[in-house]
């Protein structure tokens, strides 16, 4: 099979063509994605992703804390004695100064 690339008014600035099927309208529907802008970026080396799993300390004598971790869907660790559960997580229990590097 040959492909031939055609040129398209957008020129370099098409990224995709997708096709989207309506079987009960009987409908083709042709949608393109286009570059309008672009500019220099460098990626944040330090944010961690919300999805991220890290690890926690927190002291044995905070049940309420540890709770709270749990229900947030939390792990407890035995070896490492940390608790993990993804950063967005942490973030939201306000948790962030009982992260340790594990």
């Amino acid at each position: 099979m040959e492909w031939c690339i055609c040129p398209t008014p957008w020129g370099e600035n098409l990224v995709c063509v997708r096709y989207r099927y309506d079987s009960e309208q009987k409908r083709r529907r042709k949608t393109v994605e286009l570059i309008v802008e672009e500019s220099s970026w460098e990626a944040n080396s330090q944010r961690i992703p919300a999805n991220k799993i890290v690890h926690i300390r927190i002291d044995y004598n905070e049940g309420y804390l540890r709770r709270l971790v749990k229900a947030a869907g939390g792990r407890w660790i035995q070896e490492k004695k940390l608790w993990e559960l993804p950063y967005k997580e942490v973030i939201e229990l306000g948790l962030k100064n009982t992260m340790i590097k594990a």
